[in-house]
């Protein structure tokens, strides 16, 4: 393990992650008047416990077939809506809004981390 790894730990993987989830929750928002749009999401603590490892399955065969999406992490799911729409569309407006302002503060709060452990490198290159 890199000192750098060992000085943001979990926090620089998921700042990008806490970024990618914004990403879909922004292209739902952007699409909650598309006729049979489909909502999705992801779990991020599970992506996250995939991504460190901790929740990985092994492959016993080489024959068998590993579960993905398009990006190839299994964890894009689709939201299934409280109040379903005439026209097939899943995005429910209220209910996004307020996973993609959760989501904002949550990614503040990794990036908050994330500043204060570089402002602890900065003041340590400097002999304060």
């Amino acid at each position: 393990m890199s000192m750098i790894d060992s000085v943001f730990g979990v926090h620089e993987k998921a700042l990008g992650m806490r970024n990618e989830r914004m990403t879909v929750l922004a292209r739902n928002i952007a699409n909650a008047e598309t006729p049979n749009f489909k909502a999705r999401d992801f779990e991020f603590n599970d992506v996250l416990k995939r991504e460190l490892g901790m929740g990985k399955l092994a492959l016993t065969n080489e024959g068998h077939l590993s579960v993905g999406n398009a990006n190839g992490n299994g964890s894009l799911t689709y939201e299934v809506p409280l109040n379903p729409s005439a026209d097939g569309n899943t995005v429910e407006m209220s209910v996004q809004q307020a996973k993609f302002g959760r989501a904002a503060g949550e990614y503040q709060a990794t990036l908050t981390i994330l500043e204060g452990r570089i402002s602890g490198i900065r003041k340590a290159l400097r002999g304060e």
